[in-house]
């Protein structure tokens, strides 16, 4: 009788003590947040961003360099150094490489993003010439050019082998598409949600426009009641096309359909932290935009940031 009675006993004081450690209080680990404001050096100047992880890549309109920042801790580094002409649009492909575009250059490098080494470069025009953006698909890589109503096309060979210098296209806008004066025209670029074609906005004008790569045949993407002034960097989730109108402070949210001849604005995304806006790139749930601070005289003590929103 005794040995079931100290059984019962045994387990009675074994509930207890898991009841004890069950109320009692879990120690609070505090998470960190990646930061909304992120420092960029003095003086950089930065126009375009991508996104690879929790990377960020910035280029500087003012030297070339390339500041890669750890997008959870802030902290920057300088990985591709000064060219002393501009780069603008950026992108990274999964293989660790940037896609650099040159503006007044009228060129495009690729970098590898550990080490900072310049892969490859290719002299698209002379001037008047500003090589702003780029989107990559999966066959090549598509330059626009402010100063002129051509694309430029750079072919990706198998497993992504870039080409020879010179084995590069260049395509002629048609169709619907303007250009207005000798200031920014052409500007971001991205893809159609089904992969076919390509979106361009026209800055001056604030025109999207959809393009076929293949003959530089383009439509008026209808938005209606909607233009895209100050229209700067675009960039494609989904069916949802983000694009920053960089003076305005401002992202338009447009809800495209699938072959991106039309579309409905959704939202607008606006933020105390913006300082002309240009580009936008998405990483770990948010979309960050660098400060262009056109509106601001650069100096080399000139403190430039980039912010991070969230997505609508």
């Amino acid at each position: 009788m005794n040995r079931p009675l100290r059984t019962t006993l045994g387990g009675a004081l074994t509930a207890v003590m898991l009841a004890t450690v069950a109320v009692a209080p879990a120690q609070a680990h505090p998470v960190d947040r990646p930061p909304t404001v992120l420092a960029l050096p003095d003086g950089f100047q930065p126009e375009g961003i991508a996104t690879a992880g929790r990377y960020a890549y910035f280029g500087s309109r003012a030297t070339g360099a390339i500041q890669r920042v750890d997008l959870v801790t802030g902290r920057g580094t300088t990985i591709g150094a000064a060219t002393g002409t501009p780069s603008l649009g950026l992108k990274v492909d999964p293989r660790g490489r940037l896609f650099v575009s040159g503006g007044t250059a009228g060129d495009a490098r690729v970098l590898d993003t550990r080490t900072g080494e310049v892969l490859a470069r290719y002299q698209f025009a002379t001037a008047p010439t500003f090589v702003n953006d780029v989107v990559l698909t999966r066959d090549a890589a598509y330059f626009t050019d402010s100063n002129r109503p051509v694309l430029y096309r750079l072919p990706l060979g198998r497993r992504g082998a870039l080409p020879p210098a010179d084995a590069f296209g260049t395509i002629t806008l048609t169709g619907a598409y303007e250009q207005v004066g000798t200031g920014v025209n052409l500007n971001g670029i991205t893809t159609t949600p089904d992969g076919r074609a390509l979106i361009v906005v026209q800055s001056s004008t604030g025109t999207l426009c959809r393009v076929d790569p293949a003959t530089g045949a383009s439509t008026v993407v209808d938005v209606p009641g909607h233009t895209f002034t100050n229209g700067d960097g675009l960039l494609l989730l989904g069916r949802t096309l983000y694009v920053v109108q960089n003076r305005l402070n401002q992202i338009a949210v447009v809800r495209l359909n699938h072959a991106g001849t039309a579309g409905a604005l959704t939202s607008t995304i606006t933020d105390p932290n913006f300082d002309v806006p240009t580009t936008v790139a998405k990483a770990l749930g948010r979309l960050y935009l660098p400060n262009a601070r056109f509106t601001t005289p650069p100096t080399p003590t000139t403190p430039y940031t980039a912010v991070a929103v969230r997505a609508h």
